[in-house]
């Protein structure tokens, strides 16, 4: 325990979303279910299996991984790939906004401009399509 009464760790707090990203990165190497035992050792042991456990419990909940009975538990995998998984982010947060024309701009104002030609185009790609 520190002065504090906290307890230390020697590791300094994670950013939020780290452990997602990679408990997501070792099922899309998977490329098949696995239990939260088998998460936590394609992590290299690092982490507790009850905070793999609950870390799989809250990708769960927000959709973003499927489970199937395995045993007494379950084996977890990805409901969309890495780039589906930001695009489902961008539009959660796009629908928190009322004023989604201002966000938009704010958006594309920010992007490199290769990034917004390749908007561009994909947006006269969709456009050709009947959308």
């Amino acid at each position: 325990m520190t002065a504090t009464g906290d307890v230390g760790h020697g590791d300094a707090r994670r950013p939020a979303g780290e452990l997602e990203a990679g408990v997501l990165a070792a099922l899309w190497a998977a490329e098949a279910p696995l239990t939260p035992g088998e998460v936590q050792a394609a992590l290299g042991g690092r982490l507790a299996r009850t905070t793999v456990t609950t870390i799989l419990t809250r990708l769960h909940d927000k959709g973003a991984v499927t489970r199937q009975r395995a045993g007494r538990g379950y084996a977890y995998t990805p409901t969309e790939d890495a780039p589906g998984l930001t695009a489902r982010r961008m539009h959660t947060e796009l629908a928190k906004e009322e004023d989604r024309s201002t966000v938009l701009a704010r958006f594309v104002s920010q992007l490199s401009d290769e990034d917004e030609q390749l908007l561009r185009s994909l947006l006269e790609d969709s456009g050709s399509d009947g959308r």
